[in-house]
């Protein structure tokens, strides 16, 4: 996105340097009369230019309060998305963002409003130990700039943030899986792992998930379906290193791959019981 300006008048800098006087326990309001939009604007563009973001979007708010009906005023509304965010204040980025979808649906720069929305949800990933409610918005938020701008600048860099994310959230599906194998809660652990199966099959982790049902259903007495998971992996995964494991376990031989590598289908459907 452009940062635009307006033609420069006077006093410009006086005012920012003003803001900055100001700190963060006096408002605008306390301190300013109403001034003329352009110097507002500027002075807002040249805080941000100089890293200063919480200047900057203290000034792009006040021309949104003094000029609310002015064309700037719907600039500065998206600035102030985009100063929070650079100063990874991602909750006020997110807000300023959807408060401006909301009122701008049709905007030129609406698609950027989503795509700032969605990289301040993924700056708040956490490790796979942690919560992970913020992955989830994350890649509900880029899946948004992906599905209502496909052939935007913004979606390519959103395709591959979320393959990323979705790759994090099977890591926190095979982290809990293993906990529940390791407790022996087999059932609960299947229902994991099938669910990295079914429903993030691109992720680097679908062959270790293949290969943890291999070891649940023999450890639960179901060697057929132990078998299946065991040949399914060795269809799709047949080199890599957790087939190996799988094959050891179904009767000390490889398993005989499917006939098609359709290996969904055929994936049950219970529900996590914890």
């Amino acid at each position: 996105m452009v940062t635009l300006r307006i033609p420069r008048g006077l006093g410009v800098l006086a005012l920012a340097a003003c803001f900055v006087l100001m700190g963060c326990n006096s408002t605008p309001k306390d301190n300013y009369k109403e001034q003329p939009v352009e110097f507002l604007y500027n002075a807002a563009v040249d805080q941000m230019e100089q890293h200063n973001w919480s200047v900057s979007a203290r000034i792009f708010d006040e021309v949104e309060r003094q000029h609310p009906y002015s064309i700037w005023a719907t600039k500065a509304q998206l600035m102030q998305s985009y100063v929070n965010y650079e100063n990874n204040h991602y909750d006020e980025a997110i807000a300023a963002a959807d408060r401006f979808i909301q009122l701008h649906p049709g905007n030129h720069d609406t698609p950027y409003a989503y795509y700032i929305k969605a990289i301040s949800y993924y700056e708040q990933i956490v490790d796979v130990q942690r919560d992970q409610a913020n992955t989830q918005n994350a890649a509900k938020a880029l899946q948004d700039v992906v599905t209502r701008f496909p052939d935007s600048k913004y979606a390519r860099d959103a395709r591959l943030k979320l393959d990323l994310t979705k790759d994090h959230l099977a890591g926190k599906e095979m982290e809990i899986g293993r906990y529940y194998e390791r407790q022996g809660l087999y059932i609960a652990a299947i229902n994991r792992f099938q669910n990295v199966v079914k429903n993030y099959q691109s992720t680097t982790h679908v062959p270790e998930a293949l290969a943890r049902l291999v070891e649940c259903y023999s450890a639960v007495g179901l060697p057929e379906e132990a078998k299946k998971d065991a040949a399914v992996l060795g269809y799709n995964f047949p080199d890599n290193e957790w087939y190996q494991d799988s094959y050891d376990l179904v009767k000390g031989g490889r398993a005989a791959p499917e006939e098609t590598p359709n290996w969904i289908a055929r994936i049950l459907e219970s529900a996590d019981p914890f």
